[in-house]
C-alpha cells in the first residue's frame, strides 16, 4: 500500500503550478470567487464537486492549498494519462486516474497519509448539466453510454469505508495487538505508530462543493482559432471543449466556488448489524479486505456485510449530492432561462417584453427573499440588473443573455416581443448542446435548486393579482439594496483615509412615507423628493413628512454615489443620478395617479431634465436654487483636473493626482466633506444638458432661489424660467445668505412648494381617522440576509 515513488506529490512541482495558475489567473483577469471556511476545509478530508469543464478539477487543489497549504489527490479522467510523460507529471501533481486498480483503497491510505481527496461524482463532463430526471429524483445522462445512471458512490463508499477502517485500527489498539498495526504502519507508508492511531482519531468528513460559471460565452476565442490555423485537426468535442473553456479562461467570467457544510458518515447500525461488523473486522487484515466486499461474497457475513454498507453508502451519496447543488450559485441567466422554459411549458411562444420584464423582475425578487439560496451579483446587487423590469431594458447582463439566445436561435426579438423558437425544444448531442442551447443548460443546472425554481414559479403564479403598490415596494426594496451593496463596495482600506474623515452622520437610505388612506385606490398626487449634490435623503426628510402628514405618498431618492462614501460618488455619472430620479417616479406612482417632482440644487436640476422626457404620469416641477452657473471660479479648472486625474489612473495609479476636494458645507452632518473632481465634472455636464433641454419641458413648474445665494449664482433662476417650455411657469426669489433655503425652510420656502403642489391637485384625501399609520412613517422592507459573490 506503501505510494511508490513515481507517484508521490512532488511538493515542489505542485507549489510551482499553484503559483503558475494564480499568476495566470491574474493576467488573463479570471474572477475567481471562493466562499469557504478555513475550518472546513482544514477538517474536510473528501471534497465532492459538480463537473462541468476540464480545467476546473485544478481549482478545488488550488483553493484548498491556497487556504491551509495542504496538499490534495484528485480524481481525473484516465484517458489524459495515456502519455507516459504527461502521466508521471499528473501523479506528481496530485492528479490519479479514475481506472487506477485498488483506487478507493488507494484514496483511503492517502487521507491516512495526510492528504485531501477531490472527486466528482457525476463521473465525468455534464455539458447539459442534466442532473434531474422527470421523476424529481437525482440521475444523470452518461456521455459514453447515452442512458440515465445514478451518481457515482465512490466519495462516499470512501468515507464510509474508511470511517470503519480508521474503528477497526482504535479497536486493534485497544486490545494491544501492536503487531498488527505495525505491520499497516509500514504498508501505508507512515512513519510510526502514533502517526497511524492520530489518523485513525481524526473525523472523516465528507465536504460538498459546487462550481458555478457565470456568464458562458459561446462566441469564437483566439485559443481555438490558433489551433484552426496551426491547421490542428480537431474533433467536434475538441473544438467545442476549446471554444467554451477557452472564454471561460480569456473572456470575463466569474467562478464561483462554494464549499458546503461538513458531512460526517452517519453509520447508525441496529444490534445485528453491530454483531456483524464485530465478526466482519475478524475477517479485515488490511483496507483492500473492506474495500473488496461484494454482496455476491463466497462468505455469508462478507455478503450481509456488503450489503449493510451499500446502505449507508447509498445514504450518503444522496445527501452530498443534494448538497452539491444546493450550493449552485443562482444568477440572472439562470432565472431568464428558467422563467423561458416555463413559459414555453404552459404553452407560451411569443409574450410582451414589458410582461416578460416584470415578471423577470418578479423572479429576481423572489430569490432575493428566499435566504437560503446562494445569489450571484447579477441578482443580489440591484446595479447589476439595474432597469431590467423596464421594457427599454438596459440592463448589460440580460442583453448579454439576449444576444447570446438571439444568435443561438432560440429567441427572436420583436418591436414589441419576444418569441421562443421551436430550437428551444429541439434534442441536442452531448457535445453540441453548450454551443446550439444554453438556454437550456443554465435551466438545467437551475433544476436542482428548489427555491430558485419556485421563485420563477411565483413570479407566474402571482402575476394575475399583481399590485401596483406591491411591485413599487420591490422597487424601493431593491433602493435600498442598493444603499447596502454601496456601503460594502466602499469600505476597503483604499478607501478608509477619506471615510474616516467624512463628518455626515444622518442615515443616507433612500426612505418611503405611505400614509394610509381609507379605500384601495391610489392618491392623486405623489411627491418625489430629490436631495443635492454630497448630500443624501435626508436633506429633505423633514420636508417629506411634513408632505406625508398631507395626505401625499411621499420618496425620498438616493442620488447614486450619494450617503455612502466620496469613492462611490467619484465612479458615479449624471446618467446614473438621472436614473435614481426616474426609479423615484416608478416607485411613486405605485401610490399615486400622478407625480410631482420636487428638486433642490443639483436635485432641481435633474428634475428639470426628467421632466423634458415629457413623462405622461408627471404633474409637475418644483426646482429650488437649481444651477446654471456657480459662484466659485474654480469650477473653470474642473475639466482639467479630471482629465488629468482619468489619464492617471489610466496608467495604473488609482487615485489620480487630485481625486479630491476638501469642501465646507451648511450641514457637515448630512453632505460629504470631500468632492470628487470627477463628480463635479458630471455635474457640469448635467448642468450642460439641463440647459439644452429646457425648452422641452411642458409641465407646470415652480422655480425657487434665494437672492444671494452662496452657491448658485441667483441669475441661475432667470435663464431657467426664461428657458422652459411651460406655459405655466413661476420664478419667486427668496430673501436669503444661504444656500440651503428648503432644508432651513428661509422664507416659507416649504409653504411655497406645498402650496404648488395643492393647486397641481385634486382634493386630497385625508389621512384614515383609525388604525393610521404616524404621518411620515417610514416603511421598508427587510433586506432578506445573503452571502454574496462579489
Amino acid at each position: 500500500m506503501a505510494e511508490t515513488t513515481e507517484r508521490e506529490i512532488n511538493t515542489t512541482t505542485y507549489d510551482w503550478c499553484v503559483k503558475a495558475f494564480s499568476i495566470a489567473k491574474d493576467r488573463l483577469g479570471v474572477n475567481l470567487k471562493a466562499d469557504c471556511s478555513k475550518a472546513v476545509i482544514e477538517q474536510g478530508q473528501i471534497f465532492v464537486f459538480n463537473h462541468f469543464a476540464r480545467f476546473e478539477t485544478i481549482i478545488p487543489q488550488y483553493i484548498i492549498h491556497r487556504t491551509t497549504g495542504e496538499y490534495a489527490r484528485c480524481v481525473a479522467d484516465h484517458e489524459i494519462f495515456a502519455n507516459e510523460r504527461f502521466g508521471k507529471f499528473l501523479w506528481s501533481v496530485g492528479a490519479v486516474p479514475s481506472n487506477h486498480p485498488g483506487l478507493l483503497p488507494y484514496l483511503a491510505a492517502e487521507i491516512l497519509r495526510g492528504r485531501k481527496v477531490i472527486i466528482f461524482p457525476e463521473g465525468g463532463m455534464i455539458k447539459n448539466r442534466q442532473v434531474i430526471d422527470g421523476d424529481g429524483e437525482y440521475n444523470l445522462t452518461s456521455p459514453s453510454k447515452g442512458v440515465m445512471r445514478k451518481h457515482h458512490k465512490g466519495a462516499a463508499a470512501l468515507a464510509v469505508t474508511l470511517e470503519l477502517y480508521k474503528k477497526r485500527i482504535l479497536t486493534v489498539e485497544a486490545r494491544g495487538e501492536h503487531d498488527r498495526l505495525l505491520r499497516w504502519v509500514e504498508a501505508l507508508g507512515l512513519g510510526d505508530l502514533p502517526t497511524l492511531i492520530a489518523a485513525a482519531q481524526k473525523p472523516t468528513f465528507m465536504v460538498p462543493g459546487n462550481i458555478t460559471f457565470y456568464p458562458i460565452h459561446t462566441d469564437d476565442n483566439l485559443l481555438r482559432k490558433s489551433f484552426e490555423w496551426a491547421g490542428v485537426e480537431m474533433g467536434p468535442q475538441a473544438s467545442e471543449e476549446l471554444l467554451i473553456e477557452g472564454n471561460i479562461l480569456l473572456k470575463e467570467t466569474d467562478m464561483d466556488i462554494r464549499f458546503g457544510e461538513l458531512i460526517k458518515p452517519s453509520i447508525s447500525w441496529n444490534f445485528w448489524e453491530r454483531r456483524l461488523l464485530r465478526r466482519a473486522f475478524g475477517r479485515v487484515e488490511k483496507l483492500e479486505d473492506l474495500f473488496g466486499l461484494r454482496p455476491d461474497a463466497d462468505h455469508w457475513i462478507d455478503r450481509a456485510f456488503a450489503k449493510t454498507l451499500h446502505r449507508e453508502t447509498t445514504s450518503l451519496r444522496d445527501a452530498s449530492i443534494h448538497n452539491i447543488y444546493a450550493l449552485t450559485t443562482v444568477n440572472l441567466s439562470h432565472l431568464a432561462s428558467r422563467l423561458i422554459m416555463a413559459l414555453v411549458k404552459r404553452g407560451t411562444a411569443e409574450i410582451g417584453q414589458e410582461r416578460f420584464h416584470h415578471l423577470l423582475f418578479t423572479a429576481i425578487k423572489n430569490a432575493q427573499a428566499d435566504c437560503s439560496l446562494n445569489l450571484h451579483r447579477s441578482v443580489d446587487d440591484p446595479d447589476a440588473h439595474e432597469n431590467i423590469h423596464c421594457r427599454s431594458c438596459d440592463c448589460a447582463e440580460f442583453a448579454r443573455f439576449l444576444s447570446m439566445a438571439m444568435s443561438s436561435g432560440l429567441v427572436e426579438q420583436t418591436e414589441e416581443t419576444y418569441k421562443f423558437l421551436p430550437k428551444l425544444c429541439a434534442e441536442h448531442g452531448f457535445h453540441e448542446v453548450r454551443l446550439e442551447n444554453m438556454i437550456t443548460v443554465y435551466d438545467n443546472e437551475l433544476a436542482p435548486v428548489a427555491g430558485a425554481c419556485r421563485a420563477v414559479d411565483a413570479a407566474l403564479d402571482g402575476e394575475a393579482d399583481r399590485d401596483p403598490a406591491v411591485f413599487s415596494n420591490l422597487l424601493f426594496d431593491d433602493e435600498l439594496r442598493a444603499f447596502e451593496w454601496a456601503k460594502t463596495k466602499y469600505t476597503q482600506d483604499m478607501h478608509r483615509d477619506i471615510n474616516d474623515r467624512m463628518t455626515a452622520t444622518e442615515d443616507g437610505a433612500p426612505y418611503l412615507c405611505l400614509p394610509q388612506h381609507d379605500g384601495a385606490a391610489r392618491a392623486p398626487l405623489g411627491i418625489v423628493l430629490v436631495h443635492g449634490f454630497l448630500a443624501s435623503p435626508a436633506e429633505l426628510k423633514g420636508f417629506g413628512e411634513d408632505l406625508a402628514a398631507q395626505g401625499y405618498p411621499v420618496a425620498g431618492v438616493r442620488l447614486k454615489g450619494h450617503g455612502t462614501s466620496p469613492w462611490d460618488l467619484r465612479d458615479r455619472s449624471w446618467q446614473e443620478w438621472l436614473s435614481s430620479v426616474r426609479r423615484g417616479c416608478e416607485i411613486v406612482e405605485g401610490f399615486a395617479e400622478k407625480t410631482v417632482l420636487v428638486g433642490f440644487s443639483t436635485g432641481g436640476a435633474l428634475s428639470l431634465l426628467l421632466a423634458a422626457s415629457q413623462r405622461e404620469r408627471l404633474a409637475g416641477v418644483a426646482a429650488v436654487a437649481a444651477p446654471v452657473k456657480f459662484v466659485d471660479r474654480n469650477f473653470f479648472f474642473v475639466p482639467l483636473i479630471d482629465g488629468l486625474n482619468r489619464f492617471v489612473r489610466w496608467t495604473g495609479a488609482e487615485a489620480g493626482v487630485m481625486p479630491f476636494k476638501e469642501y465646507v458645507s451648511e450641514h457637515p452632518h448630512i453632505n460629504y466633506r470631500h468632492i470628487p473632481i470627477g463628480a463635479l465634472r458630471q455635474l457640469q455636464l448635467l448642468v450642460d444638458e439641463v440647459q439644452r433641454r429646457l425648452a422641452e419641458i411642458a409641465c407646470p413648474v415652480l422655480i425657487l432661489q434665494g437672492d444671494q445665494d452662496p452657491v448658485v449664482k441667483p441669475e441661475s433662476a432667470r435663464i431657467i424660467f426664461e428657458g422652459i417650455g411651460a406655459a405655466v411657469r413661476d420664478l419667486q426669489m427668496v430673501s436669503s445668505t444661504r444656500h440651503s433655503i428648503l432644508n432651513e425652510d428661509i422664507g416659507e420656502t416649504r409653504q411655497k412648494i406645498a402650496s404648488f403642489i395643492s393647486a397641481l391637485a385634486l382634493p386630497v384625501r385625508p389621512p384614515a381617522a383609525k388604525g393610521r399609520r404616524k404621518a411620515g412613517d417610514i416603511f421598508r422592507r427587510p433586506l432578506a440576509a445573503h452571502h454574496r459573490a462579489e
